[in-house]
């Protein structure tokens, strides 16, 4: 008998079954992967339909009038779905509502079975980043005319369940039958869904695709690693020449000057070796990296590799995603690419595997099981930031991620097809290794070095480096996370299991038991000192100096003693363990594995712990910051000279480095990075902009701001809400509102949000809805959606032009000095002669202001206009320097809100495109 699915959508007054009532239905009825029919009506709720609702979804209350009530419709609904199997994209809503109506009206309860197409688009659809019905049409190039209709949702939500039908069938049937097995979380009846499409593939069975492989009842994509095949008859000179460069581009790209002008620079710079380091500053969008890649191309060789090392995800996918691809479809010599990160970024198979032998009790935990076991089916690196949706921090993703290829074992399954090992073959044939700065700054802290030395170092985005080099230069010891991993350890009997490792090896066994006994005494001792460190700090600040150190208590002195040797012991032990399990490694089962995978993450947390702790309590000089954090009680180190390039390990690994930014200069200081690196006689290379800011930008200020500093938080979060609120009101766009703040940007949300969602326009706001790549792709979707953002929104955001077109500064991007770590740096500086206000803030904010207009035009026919809310940019004595930082053809404009408005609309209307000024 034919299943006749039913594919509903309610529209609502609101999301309360039993005060708000259905304002629209839409039903499309679905046999054989094919539409039958439709069904679809306005329905009057009796009740007024709020301005967000009708902006929502369109129906006013004017129209919902003349529509029949729910009473004279309850019945041809009820009978309609009668037989079917209720699906919509999010059931938990729809299906309960509709019921509770149904009842309302003296129908009978549903008790059809239902699907949920969200779930199953979180399974199925692995690396997407959103799963919004809207969001979905769009990727999926589905027809979706009305978003927020119940007619065009049903639609849309029927072509995505036969969209991902379709993608289920595709699988190996080994992949669908695991996946049901763990399904049992699944809405309503979904399970029973993916059981009858299993028994229609047995039925109607298809051969494994050839580019599959099933590896102990896992379904992976076959890897392949392309030699490097070295072209040395013929070996072709550099296009130096604009008609050198255009023969080689055979039209597939289009020659720009200052790209050129780039690709020369980089070229001759690692060719002639005349210094070691260099800056270039390269405005965005000029297309940079192509014109690092095409020079690099006819110098750098697997056993010379060129090393990338950058910091957005974003920009590696560009490069391996689109840049290479274009690039060696014309070069003479192919670049072949690998990326190189953090083992925890991959998925360990065989402890993947093991996840799925044990039972879990938790929804999350088993989405993210059958979530990756269809990646499993599309991925070839195993790389988790494939997968959009991915918090990291969840506990599935650190017992799934890798520990390293020294831990792996030769005669388990998962060994010839583990994504490490691929890596690895991959970067010996690869002649560019894409990485970031994290993973290069960590080599300081490796025993052994994962990149490998090379002539050719280029670091883009090369102004976020010293920040990183800092953070990863923070030891922290969590001592209440130190306390909940022993009692895990203790409460799932781990010491017992790891004394089952060391089978007859008495010595070990008591050994291993006698590593129970130290840790719970660690943790104790931990605890008392955090206690008596905590009485040296102040409610104004939790930083320890070295004179408040002194004044610890005997008691005090003590314990750091004692925790020293307790360190020393633990990690005596734990080696002699990770030794004897090394050597025995082959000889475990797959479920001993796991034990020894818990000893090996435990193992590499007490080094951790230890350095951090030695750190904190031996390192005195000035250039070292310490302090207390309350939440988890938390010991913090800081190297405030941990940016200074010479000073690190792999530095001196690299003969020529390249630093390449689109802001790497202050105003007219170009020296202001490489004294922060340490490496003050560096040259900076300016690549003129493209850019005509005459034409493409404006800055407006207001004539009538308030004064900042002298105004309360709750004064100035109404005015910037005041000022919004008239923006939004004229300009139909989507607008970027860039805060200093945390604090005022919740503020000004929570005095928006439904003022404008009344209006039909949608607040993102950091920190509330998602991560940052999940608010940049709904504002990027979004016809004129508001984001605000703080911090990481100032720079490294890209925004095509078309999208944002307005960016308001509520604030000049100072840090604040009463923070105690820039208190402690700028008292650092003040020790080494600098002045911290005019040699480090005032340069630091004249480079956030120029990144900041760097999101607003990037490419040649953008415009933009910026709106800074703060009067000191012109007012301050400091002013003229962050003038000078900008571009000097860029029109500075002050004037009324009302004029700025209207100005504002003048510009970005008069001739759309820059092109045909």
């Amino acid at each position: 008998m034919t299943k006749t699915y039913a594919v509903v959508d309610i529209e609502t007054t609101g999301t309360d079954p039993k005060t708000d009532r259905i304002i629209q239905f839409g039903c499309v009825l679905v046999e054989d992967g094919k539409i039958v029919s439709r069904f679809a009506t306005d329905i009057n709720p009796d009740q007024r339909i709020s301005k967000q609702i009708q902006h929502l979804t369109g129906l006013t209350n004017q129209r919902v009038r003349k529509a029949p009530y729910f009473e004279d419709v309850a019945l041809t609904i009820y009978n309609l779905l009668a037989d079917t199997t209720f699906v919509a994209h999010n059931i938990f809503f729809d299906y309960p509502f509709l019921s509770n109506e149904l009842e309302r009206c003296g129908m009978p309860p549903l008790r059809i079975p239902g699907i949920d197409t969200v779930e199953l688009s979180q399974i199925f659809f692995p690396t997407n980043l959103s799963f919004r019905l809207s969001d979905l049409a769009n990727e999926f190039h589905l027809t979706h005319d009305n978003p927020h209709q119940a007619d065009s949702d049903a639609e849309v939500t029927a072509q995505l369940l036969m969209k991902i039908e379709k993608t289920i069938k595709s699988l190996p049937l080994v992949t669908v039958e695991e996946i049901i097995r763990l399904s049992d979380y699944m809405a309503f009846q979904t399970q029973e869904y993916l059981i009858e499409l299993a028994e229609e593939m047995k039925n109607h069975p298809i051969p494994l695709s050839s580019d599959m492989e099933v590896v102990h009842g896992l379904a992976l994509k076959k890897k392949k690693v392309p030699l490097y095949e070295e072209i040395y008859y013929e070996k072709k000179a550099y296009p130096r020449s604009k008609k050198a460069k255009e023969a080689l581009y055979q039209g597939q790209l289009t020659f720009r000057k200052e790209q050129s002008r780039l690709m020369n620079l980089v070229f001759d710079f690692f060719n002639k070796k005349t210094e070691k380091n260099v800056l270039v500053e390269a405005a965005t969008g000029l297309g940079k990296t192509m014109g690092y890649l095409l020079p690099m191309s006819y110098l750098a060789t697997p056993e010379n590799p060129l090393i990338v090392s950058t910091v957005s995800l974003l920009l590696q996918e560009q490069m391996l995603g689109h840049d290479l691809p274009v690039l060696n479809k014309l070069l003479h010599q192919p670049l072949q690419a690998v990326v190189m990160k953090s083992s925890s970024h991959y998925i360990d198979l065989a402890r993947f595997y093991q996840t799925l032998q044990r039972e879990t009790e938790q929804k999350q935990y088993a989405f993210y099981q059958m979530a990756v076991l269809v990646w499993l089916t599309q991925t070839e690196t195993g790389d988790f930031d494939e997968l959009n949706m991915t918090s990291l921090r969840h506990v599935f993703w650190q017992e799934v991620g890798h520990q390293g290829l020294d831990t792996l074992v030769r005669h388990n399954p998962f060994y010839q097809v583990d994504f490490l090992r691929h890596r690895q073959a991959k970067l010996e044939q690869s002649n560019v290794i894409i990485t970031n700065h994290a993973f290069l700054a960590q080599e300081n802290q490796r025993k052994t070095f994962q990149l490998p030395v090379s002539p050719y170092l280029i670091i883009d985005e090369a102004h976020h480096l010293n920040k990183v080099l800092e953070r990863v230069s923070t030891r922290q010891l969590n001592v209440l996370a130190v306390q909940k991993e022993v009692n895990r350890l203790k409460d799932t009997k781990t010491f017992q299991h790891w004394q089952g490792l060391a089978n007859q090896d008495q010595a070990l066994q008591h050994a291993i038991e006698l590593l129970e006994d130290i840790a719970e005494e660690l943790v104790e001792d931990l605890l008392d000192l955090y206690t008596e460190l905590a009485r040296l700090t102040t409610r104004e600040s939790t930083i320890i100096v070295k004179e408040q150190m002194d004044t610890l208590s005997l008691a005090g002195e003590q314990l750091i003693q004692r925790i020293e040797r307790l360190y020393d012991d633990t990690m005596s032990l734990a080696q002699r363990c990770q030794g004897y399990f090394m050597a025995h490694k082959e000889s475990f089962t797959i479920q001993q594995q796991n034990y020894w995978n818990e000893f090996i993450d435990w193992f590499e947390s007490l080094q951790q712990q230890q350095e951090a702790f030695e750190a904190f309590c031996e390192q005195w000089e000035a250039r070292y910051v310490h302090w207390l954090d309350e939440r988890g009680q938390t010991l913090h180190f800081q190297d405030l000279t941990a940016s200074l390039l010479p000073e690190t390990k792999w530095y001196q690994r690299y003969e020529q480095i390249l630093y390449i930014g689109g802001t790497l200069k202050s105003g007219s200081d170009r020296q202001y990075f490489p004294k922060r690196w340490g490496i003050p006689d560096t040259s900076l290379k300016v690549i003129p902009s493209p850019y005509d800011y005459a034409q493409q930008a404006r800055l407006f200020l207001p004539d009538d701001g308030i004064a900042i500093q002298e105004t309360s938080s709750e004064r100035y979060a109404q005015y910037l809400t005041d000022v919004i609120r008239k923006l939004a009101g004229a300009e139909k766009r989507p607008i970027l509102v860039l805060f200093t703040s945390h604090e005022i940007l919740n503020r000004v949300y929570h005095h928006l949000k439904v003022p404008l969602l009344n209006e039909g326009r949608e607040v993102l706001a950091q920190g509330i809805g998602g991560s940052r790549e999940k608010l940049l792709k709904r504002f990027l979707l979004s016809d004129d959606a508001l984001l605000f953002g703080a911090d990481s929104f100032w720079e490294g955001v890209d925004l095509p032009g078309e999208v944002l077109q307005i960016m308001v500064v509520t604030r000049l991007p100072f840090e604040n000095p009463r923070r105690p770590l820039v208190k402690i740096r700028n008292d650092y500086l003040e020790e080494q002669g600098v002045n911290p206000f005019f040699q480090e803030a005032v340069p630091h904010t004249a480079l956030r202001l120029r990144q900041a207009l760097g999101r607003l035009i990037r490419s040649e026919t953008d415009k933009g206009v910026m709106i800074l809310l703060d009067r000191r940019f012109l007012t301050a004595g400091y002013g003229e320097r962050l003038r000078k930082a900008l571009p000097k053809e860029l029109p500075i404009e002050e004037a009324s809100l009302p004029e700025i408005i209207e100005k504002t609309h003048e510009f970005l209307s008069s001739n759309k495109n820059v092109e045909n000024e």
